[in-house]
């Protein structure tokens, strides 16, 4: 994975977290019930960007699925991973209409991936920000990531990257060979949000 620098990169305020949530859920109900929700246009939703979507219920994961690079624009890649966490996250059934109610949606804006350099997986350890970085793993087809939200339910580095790896499919407990690692950060929004508000609640992670 080579980081890219998006030429023209958005100013991230709250306006533009409203704009990605209203997507969002706007594509999940019109798949769900077939009726189109107003949402607000924004010129930065035109330019490239890498999100997350991250849907919940009762405040308990429902479905996250997202893209790690830029390579289409904001508006598309919103849309297309909250179609993709609701109906095709492998870790659940697809959403039904009859839960649709109880769902509070979450996105996620990336920063582009930065590599690390690490002789051995202590020294990696030794690299993380706890609560503020996102990690990408890889190793041969392996490949897997956390966002910086997980460290609240793993706030131990050494165990947050058992953990990664364990989702990618490694060894937790040995040495991966030819591991790489990313590292990036988040801005993200959750419901409910308001365009013109103190929410919806944005902040680098």
């Amino acid at each position: 994975m080579t980081a890219k620098p998006i030429a023209d990169a958005p100013t991230i305020d709250d306006s533009l977290g409203y704009a990605l949530l209203a997507h969002a859920r706007a594509a999940i109900h019109h798949a769900l019930t077939g009726e189109s929700l107003s949402v607000p246009e924004d010129p930065r939703l035109d330019t490239p960007g890498a999100t997350f979507v991250t849907l919940t219920q009762n405040h308990q994961l429902r479905g996250c699925i997202g893209s790690l690079e830029a390579y289409r624009p904001l508006r598309e890649d919103v849309r297309a991973n909250a179609l993709a966490a609701a109906f095709e996250d492998p870790r659940f059934p697809p959403l039904s209409r009859h839960e649709w109610p109880s769902i509070t949606l979450e996105v996620s804006l990336l920063s582009p991936p930065e590599p690390l350099t690490f002789t051995d997986e202590t020294a990696l350890i030794a690299q993380l920000r706890p609560h503020q970085d996102g990690l990408i793993l890889a190793a041969g087809p392996y490949r897997a990531t956390f966002l910086p939200q997980v460290w609240k339910q793993l706030p131990d580095p050494e165990a947050f990257l058992a953990a990664l790896k364990q989702k990618a499919g490694l060894d937790p407990f040995r040495p991966v060979p030819g591991l790489k690692a990313w590292r990036y950060s988040v801005t993200a929004w959750h419901e409910p949000a308001q365009p013109n508000g103190a929410s919806p609640k944005g902040a680098p992670q």
